[in-house]
């Protein structure tokens, strides 16, 4: 009786504040009842990956005096050690690069591809093609200056086969120059889904088994904290990420991470500041706090972005659009993308999650010219931290077939409601 009571003053409240009917409401309502099981796998998924950050915490022994931070060189900070330690604890992994002056996902995965690769070297891709930026920063798509081709460095790809890895195509696609395997784990601006652990893992083994000395690294934007390892946890040398995204919890305001082998840690730390200087400079500029805080509610925040994802996906799918990944498919990334076919349905999108957004939720979002990109893209993102991919937010490019990417969600119940003023603008 008590619930009926305050679904009542929900519906009075959403139509009195945004015009939105109970019609939309009770929808919603329907759709979030089909996904009691989906919920209650990811609680555990959560529950499982919170208490492996907090061992992480204590075996490291944080405390309190980690959150001081130095100046100038950054010498001895000892906050910015303990990050790094935590990471490389969390990520099962022998080192870590966290740093708040890697400014994206696409940083910290050049990181990984300029300080590992050098002319000559052969750089293989069996996820197909690369998300966007990556493929500037490859070379594969126009004209920027200090790309890998720029730098004598050669790349091939295997395209996916019915949105899996085609092993089977490895051994022919392997050259005698062949130093770095890449598997980009999300989806990126396409339409298949994000790839599982166990697929990756059955790439890696047979990778490792048959090639040892070639690197496997993993693009791990987006997918942290979505299962219970993580790509180092299966074998892979070598795995990048950004702290906007999934590790930061919606706190960190700004960075990236690299985990995996020592050495490779080591030249990637060169390739940041200078050989001879590696982590050992480096301000963290106060962000210690902001970092560890967000990466320990990040299982917290995963859950909700993923549980916010299956939402929107049922919620389309019973409308007759085509979702990737399906709701009834194993998660391994934050991101949904829907098929909206219609540039103008793709705009009414991403202006109701600007309007449900806490921050600039008065704006009206426009396709633009992003950087890195070659279509015009529209965002929406009124989140605290700009850019934050873990917030909820929405994007795509204004490319056939008009697909939308929505992410994120700090909380479930903000994303619920974002649902119903999308829903109010294209049911």
């Amino acid at each position: 009786m008590e619930n009926s009571k305050i679904n009542e003053k929900i519906k009075k409240q959403i139509k009195d504040y945004y015009d939105i009917n109970e019609e939309i409401y009770d929808y919603v309502e329907d759709c979030e009842s089909i996904l009691e099981d989906k919920f209650k796998d990811r609680k555990y998924i959560s529950l499982y990956n919170q208490i492996k950050i907090l061992n992480s915490m204590q075996e490291c022994k944080l405390q309190a005096t980690d959150f001081n931070w130095t100046t100038g060189y950054g010498y001895g900070d000892i906050g910015r050690e303990k990050v790094e330690q935590i990471y490389s604890k969390v990520f099962n992994s022998e080192d870590a690069l966290v740093r708040p002056n890697i400014v994206s996902g696409t940083h910290a995965i050049s990181l990984c591809l300029f300080s590992n690769l050098s002319k000559g070297d052969h750089l293989l891709s069996i996820t197909g093609t690369p998300y966007d930026t990556l493929q500037k920063v490859i070379g594969i798509r126009g004209n920027a200056e200090g790309s890998l081709f720029e730098n004598g460095v050669e790349y091939s790809e295997i395209p996916l086969v019915d949105n899996k890895i085609d092993i089977a195509k490895i051994d022919e696609n392997i050259k005698n120059n062949t130093k770095m395997i890449a598997l980009q784990r999300s989806t990126g601006y396409s339409d298949r889904r994000a790839m599982t652990i166990c697929e990756l893992q059955e790439a890696v083994e047979y990778i490792k088994d048959k090639y040892p000395n070639i690197i496997v690294f993993v693009d791990n934007c987006y997918g942290e904290f979505t299962e219970t390892y993580e790509p180092t946890d299966i074998g892979a040398d070598l795995i990048a990420g950004s702290l906007i995204k999934n590790p930061g919890g919606g706190l960190a305001y700004s960075g990236g991470y690299l985990a995996g082998k020592k050495i490779l840690i080591e030249r990637a730390a060169n390739r940041l500041t200078a050989p001879g200087i590696g982590k050992d400079c480096g301000l963290s500029f106060g962000m210690t706090r902001q970092i560890l805080q967000g990466l320990f509610i990040a299982p917290k925040i995963v859950e909700d972005a993923i549980n916010s994802a299956l939402l929107f996906s049922v919620a389309f799918e019973k409308m007759g659009y085509r979702t990737v990944p399906k709701s009834t498919d194993k998660r391994s990334d934050i991101i949904l993308a829907i098929e909206l076919k219609d540039p103008e349905v793709l705009k009414l999108f991403c202006k109701a999650i600007q309007e449900s957004s806490p921050v600039d939720s008065f704006f009206t979002p426009e396709p633009w010219d992003m950087p890195g990109y070659e279509d015009k893209v529209i965002m929406a993102a009124g989140g605290f931290i700009e850019g934050s991919s873990i917030e909820l937010s929405a994007d795509g490019p204004l490319r056939e077939p008009y697909m939308v990417y929505y992410q994120g969600g700090l909380t479930y119940h903000h994303a619920k409601f974002a649902l119903m003023k999308v829903l109010s603008y294209i049911k």
